[in-house]
């Protein structure tokens, strides 16, 4: 018979195995696939494939310029590759791969006591361009209205300026944020605020911001690699592709 410390050895040499296969990817990129897939699936994505994932939520630009530089064997963004390749001057030539997990879906948000409850794209734009600057002008209260918006580098911006305001700049007294989280606060804090975010992040804030109607502003959450996946992002990619993981996608 195994005495006690004979078991105990047993049961822990047993854990060698996976202990052994067990990795850690760190994958620097967007916050909405950060927030929206990555962080919700993170227990999942640990039990099925054996991978622990360190998300930089840097924004998807900057990703992918930390791909390019080879500094990671993957990125995540909330763009299409081709918006990427053309914001960094490189071919469409093949050499960067797009592996697209879900597609997703941006709102614009505006403070709850707001009265507006739908926009059209035009009237988007000469708000966050400035052109409009008073609330009363598009069916809302006499109030000034103070547009709130990502940084620079961030995806959701980019495609809400290319979509909606046709690559015009923002109103010059524009704020700008370096999360989503905060350009949710900012737009509960003050009543004439607006922003732009993906539509599962302003419905997880339900009630903090109201969502405005609008003509569907849609754009691919994916993971940018370079060349063939590594056999540990292609193993990350295929279980996230699954009904399994997209159970707990937010």
């Amino acid at each position: 018979m195994l005495c006690k410390h004979h078991l105990f050895l047993a049961s822990w040499l047993g854990l060698l195995p996976s202990l052994a296969f067990a990795t850690t990817l760190t994958i620097p990129g967007s916050t909405t696939v950060q927030k929206r897939i990555l962080e919700p699936a993170k227990a999942s994505i640990e039990a099925q494939t054996g991978i622990t994932v360190n998300v930089l939520g840097v924004g998807s630009g900057k990703g992918f310029k930390e791909l390019v530089e080879g500094k990671v064997p993957v990125s995540i963004a909330s763009s299409s590759l081709s918006a990427l390749l053309k914001k960094y001057k490189l071919p469409d030539d093949g050499t960067y791969r797009e592996h697209v997990i879900i597609q997703d879906e941006i709102v614009p948000i505006v403070h709850p006591a707001n009265p507006v409850t739908s926009l059209t794209h035009q009237q988007l734009a000469d708000l966050n361009t400035g052109k409009i600057r008073n609330w009363k002008e598009v069916g809302g209260e006499d109030r000034p209205v103070v547009v709130i918006t990502s940084h620079a580098g961030s995806a959701t911006r980019a495609m809400f300026q290319k979509v909606v305001m046709h690559k015009t700049p923002y109103a010059e007294k524009a704020r700008t944020v370096r999360s989503t989280r905060q350009e949710v606060d900012l737009v509960a804090k003050f009543k004439g605020g607006i922003g732009a975010v993906s539509k599962s992040f302003a419905e997880m804030k339900k009630g903090k911001v109201k969502v405005v109607e609008t003509d569907a502003i849609t754009r691919p959450l994916c993971f940018i690699t370079k060349g063939e996946p590594t056999a540990n992002v292609a193993k990350l990619v295929t279980f996230l592709q699954t009904p399994e993981a997209q159970q707990h996608f937010k």
